[in-house]
């Protein structure tokens, strides 16, 4: 499979015009994001962007990758409408990066990790660094229209070996390569942007009647910007492949790959050309960009900038804080709320915090009620009016019982439009928890007086019925009673 990861420097691979891969530019008008080098007008010369080297170097690291000292420019020709140069300045035999290995889990469909399930090792022969072509709109048939934006955006090509046999196993690499280079900070990952986009490159081994092997032809299906997509294609290419060899007799071999677009509409893929090979590309060593060496110092200041990748949170998370599968998943995905449930947890068990509930109620409150803050506003995790120290106090409060997890949530919704401290925030509200057993049993009583057929469908053996009841003593204390302590006192009220 090739991977393309749109790199988010605010400047172009070989130019000073704006990325429009960076949010500053993204929603920037058609054609306004050129420049004299983009547009290849006679006597430009390009300039590499330092940064696009650095994130690529980075991305390299991240992946398990041998990141070369010395690196090679080359010039890949081709004429299209959308590459004013008609050609293309890439890499061929020195990339900045070379072999490397990563370690997949297997995902379900949601992507949700099997840590359980042995991994699928995907060797990556290497990550290149190019720049994007323009970008062609097509209209009723008889015009289309050239975006030159994106024409020199820096492209991070990642290819790796034939180790995946499946759609699924597909998936669960294209996402984990997106999960590492959003961590990593190389790129905003928002596939419907173009930001990265998939392209595998597909044939089967049939086995025959008579006991022979044939390969078919291979195909890449061209530009797949959603995992969904991805997986239907791989599994119709699957599905498709036996039937055309059986009416063409083609076979793998040189000169025999094409490439198909998918479409989404009408769930098929659509043939678009025969493949080049890389002789029709005419490559030649790029003359005006000179070679990358990355001294020991230079690697060095890359390398302390990698930090903790999300497949080793998510393990730290389980194996060190007693975290199921998915608040694990879920946590170490986010920069930002990993980071603020690491802080959080450490202030929590300052404060006197047990490790089990500093742990549990910082991942819930995180998870459910700041995610749903941040989700209900629009913005980023990390935009909102929420410090680790104030959460860490509303950890202890739900430690300590004085706030349920209706009212916790509440709170930190409350904590958003507020720097006071939680407490203050609830005795305000009056949304602290209510435990005093002489309220609770009056609040019991006058909801047994108003539910009695509920009560006797208890008595008679309904004993999941008590929720309803207690559902009731919640809504009489505006949420502020202990609902285990609820739960006791009808039980023996109910028993007596």
């Amino acid at each position: 499979m090739e991977i393309h990861v749109e790199l988010s420097t605010r400047r172009k691979a070989f130019s000073r015009a704006p990325n429009p891969a960076h949010p500053e530019f993204e929603s920037a008008e058609p054609n306004t994001l050129t420049d004299p080098v983009v547009l290849a007008l006679p006597g430009t010369l390009p300039v590499l962007n330092r940064g696009a080297v650095e994130m690529a170097a980075l991305a390299g690291l991240a992946l398990g990758c041998e990141v070369a000292e010395v690196s090679y420019w080359d010039r890949k020709s081709y004429f299209y409408p959308d590459l004013p140069k008609a050609y293309q300045i890439s890499q061929l035999d020195r990339p900045i990066c070379g072999p490397g290995v990563l370690e997949v889990p297997p995902m379900d469909e949601g992507g949700f990790i099997d840590f359980e399930a042995d991994p699928v090792r995907v060797r990556i022969t290497r990550a290149h660094l190019e720049e994007d072509a323009g970008k062609l709109l097509h209209g009723d048939g008889s015009y289309s229209l050239v975006d030159l934006n994106r024409a020199g955006v820096p492209l991070l090509e990642i290819v790796s070996e034939p180790d995946m046999h499946s759609a699924a196993e597909a998936v669960a690499y294209a996402r984990l390569v997106r999960l590492i280079c959003k961590s990593i900070g190389i790129t905003g990952g928002v596939m419907q942007r173009g930001h990265m986009r998939f392209e595998p490159n597909i044939n089967c081994r049939l086995h025959l009647s008579d006991g022979t092997e044939v390969l078919t032809p291979i195909v890449e299906m061209k530009n797949l910007n959603s995992f969904r997509s991805l997986r239907l294609a791989i599994e119709s290419e699957i599905r498709d492949q036996p039937g055309r060899w059986l009416e063409a007799g083609e076979v793998h071999g040189p000169w025999m790959k094409s490439t198909r677009g998918w479409d989404d509409d009408r769930q098929c893929s659509v043939l678009q050309r025969s493949k080049e090979e890389a002789l029709d590309y005419r490559y030649m060593p790029e003359p005006d960009v000179p070679p990358v060496v990355m001294d020991a110092k230079w690697m060095s200041d890359i390398r302390g900038r990698l930090g903790e990748l999300p497949l080793e949170r998510m393990r730290r998370y389980r194996r060190a804080c007693g975290l199921n599968a998915r608040e694990a998943q879920q946590l170490g995905e986010s920069n930002a709320a990993s980071a603020l449930f690491d802080q959080t947890r450490r202030l929590a068990l300052e404060l006197g915090v047990d490790e089990s509930d500093a742990n549990h109620h910082a991942a819930t409150l995180i998870l459910r009620s700041v995610t749903k803050a941040a989700n209900e506003r629009g913005v980023s995790l990390g935009s909102l009016n929420l410090d680790a120290p104030r959460l860490a106090s509303l950890v202890a409060m739900r430690s300590r019982g004085q706030l349920n997890a209706q009212n916790a949530d509440r709170v930190v919704s409350m904590m958003c439009f507020s720097n006071d401290p939680p407490g203050a925030i609830a005795e305000r509200e009056g949304l602290m928890q209510v435990s005093d057993s002489g309220q609770l049993g009056a609040w019991c009583d006058a909801v047994l007086a108003d539910f009695a057929p509920i009560v006797e469908q208890i008595r008679g053996g309904k004993t999941s019925a008590i929720g309803r009841l207690i559902g009731e003593v919640m809504r009489l204390s505006g949420g502020s009673a202990d609902a285990q302590a609820v739960r006791r006192i009808l039980v023996n009220k109910i028993g007596g």
